[in-house]
């Protein structure tokens, strides 16, 4: 029995100089079969290459069909030799071609179908796990209008990853995997880097799913991972949204996956009423002025006078950034500083505050403060900012640089380089917030202040509290032993500046003296 594979025979030729014509005819002519159907494809048909070829296979196979065909190949010229095995009785061979190409194109039709199959197992899969991904979570929500979600969240994955590397972090990620597979009855999802996402398939009221976390957390909340040597403890957070409806609800876990890592909670359920979204809303609102405000120089300063307690004089003014909007409301710093920092625009806004405070202190006699926090000093950038401001202003000798002392300081040898050069141009330190937070007299003694501004929370009640009567108390007395100036913040009443005189502080600042203004006298 002759198989279908014997029945026709394909050949195929290649050439790309009329000097190959002979041993190409030669070799056709050798193919041992009668019935022949030969397809000859060049981009042209009258070259001296296609001609000869033609002239030469008719004359040595005249009982043989050509057909000529084009195809955009300028440099190459191909034939397809279709031979039908002489055993079988006569046939019109343009019928086996047709079936041949039948076949081939079945089989690549076949073949095509496989590959976007397996694409789209690929689309739907997560290539580290496995697991069905984000995608296939959608795809499977589509259909199903109550349903429940459950994240699973890595917590000091960023941590590991640095330590041990990528390699492990992924071994990581995949033995986590395996073990909420191990252990719970639900579909599971990797739907990021470090998220897993549980599908339940109803959704559960509030206190049905808190129980169901609550058991849910007592499994995950000791987990150890084992690599070669070491054993590796991950911690996990649980978020997950019961609600009216499904709108949204994927930002909604992970708005309360946000609350429970901020908060350092087991696990986090959200509801409709705390209205996490309208805060977000919020924010992204005020990027939006920020971003407005940071490219029209719309952060202005404002002046905040500071007295001489023993002449009751303005000795020096502090330089306040305020927002303004389109509407020219203006903006607290305590909202747009933070979001200022979240989209990356703070130095800006730094940048921005220090030219328009020179400006205006370049010709006036008074010394004028400018606050920087650690983010300022430790910028390169920032730090050349303010060196070449030093080096071209004539204000420079009267310029208090304030450093917001509630931010834990990390780096002295920056801290103390940055401070050295600064006083090289006739610049002054203060220490902003001194009390509140991270104090710490050690800083006195190794960062060269000039003054120490006493923290509001501690001077506004000094006249009712004895406890911040003592503490102001202590800190004056070491700030004299070192020579270094003290300031009062948030002197609002002539009761509490009195006592502020009284304990011998050098200089107040406060709505009793006036608020900040747009202006300076």
């Amino acid at each position: 029995m002759i198989k279908r594979d014997d029945i026709l025979h394909i050949n195929s030729f290649t050439l790309t100089s009329s000097t190959e014509v002979s041993a190409v005819v030669r070799d056709i002519v050798e193919i041992p079969n009668t019935n022949l159907l030969m397809h000859v494809s060049s981009y042209i048909h009258n070259t001296v290459l296609v001609q000869n070829l033609k002239l030469e296979l008719e004359k040595k196979l005249p009982q043989s069909k050509i057909v000529m065909l084009k195809h955009d190949d300028k440099s190459h010229t191909s034939v397809v030799v279709y031979a039908l095995d002489k055993r079988i009785e006569k046939k019109d061979i343009s019928d086996e071609v047709l079936k041949e190409i039948q076949l081939t194109d079945k089989a690549k039709t076949d073949e095509l179908k496989n590959c976007k199959k397996q694409l789209l197992n690929k689309y739907f899969t997560d290539h580290l796990t496995s697991f069905p991904n984000l995608y296939q979570l959608r795809k499977d929500l589509h259909d199903n209008e109550k349903f429940g979600l459950i994240t699973i969240a890595i917590d000091n994955f960023v941590t590991i990853n640095n330590f041990y590397g990528f390699m492990v972090g992924d071994y990581i990620i995949e033995q986590i995997g395996n073990y909420l597979v191990e252990n719970m009855d639900e579909k599971i999802y990797r739907v990021s880097g470090t998220e897993f996402t549980l599908y339940l398939e109803e959704s559960l009221d509030f206190y049905d799913l808190k129980d169901y976390l609550t058991k849910l957390y007592e499994k995950v909340k000791n987990v150890t991972v084992k690599y070669q040597e070491n054993e590796i403890s991950v911690s996990l957070t649980l978020a997950s949204c019961v609600n009216t409806n499904q709108d949204n609800l994927f930002s909604k876990v992970s708005m309360a996956l946000k609350y429970a890592k901020d908060n350092r909670l087991p696990f986090w359920i959200y509801e409709d009423r705390m209205g996490f979204e309208n805060e977000y809303e919020k924010n992204l609102n005020i990027s939006n002025v920020v971003r407005h405000a940071v490219e029209h120089s719309k952060i202005v300063p404002y002046f905040q006078p500071i007295i001489d307690n023993k002449t009751s004089k303005i000795n020096k003014y502090e330089c306040l950034a305020r927002l303004l909007d389109e509407k020219n409301n203006v903006i607290s710093p305590s909202l747009f500083i933070p979001i200022s920092k979240s989209i990356k625009v703070y130095n800006f806004v730094t940048k921005i505050i220090i030219d328009k405070s020179f400006e205006v202190f370049e010709n006036n006699g008074h010394e004028f403060c400018i606050n920087l926090s650690m983010e300022d000093i430790i910028n390169s950038e920032m730090f050349n900012f303010i060196l070449k401001k030093l080096k071209s202003s004539s204000a420079s000798n009267r310029v208090v640089f304030e450093i917001v002392e509630s931010e834990a300081i990390q780096d002295f040898e920056k801290i103390a380089r940055f401070i050295n050069e600064i006083k090289r141009y006739g610049a002054k330190i203060a220490i902003d917030d001194f009390g509140d937070g991270y104090s710490n007299f050690s800083y006195l003694m190794k960062m060269n202040v000039d003054f120490l501004k006493i923290d509001g929370s501690l001077i506004k009640d000094i006249d009712t509290d004895k406890n911040s009567y003592l503490v102001v108390e202590t800190i004056v007395d070491f700030a004299k032993k070192l020579g270094i100036k003290t300031i009062a913040e948030f002197v609002h009443s002539s009761t509490v500046m009195d006592k502020v005189k009284e304990m011998g502080i050098d200089y107040s600042q406060g709505y009793h003296i006036d608020k900040p203004s747009v202006h300076i006298e």
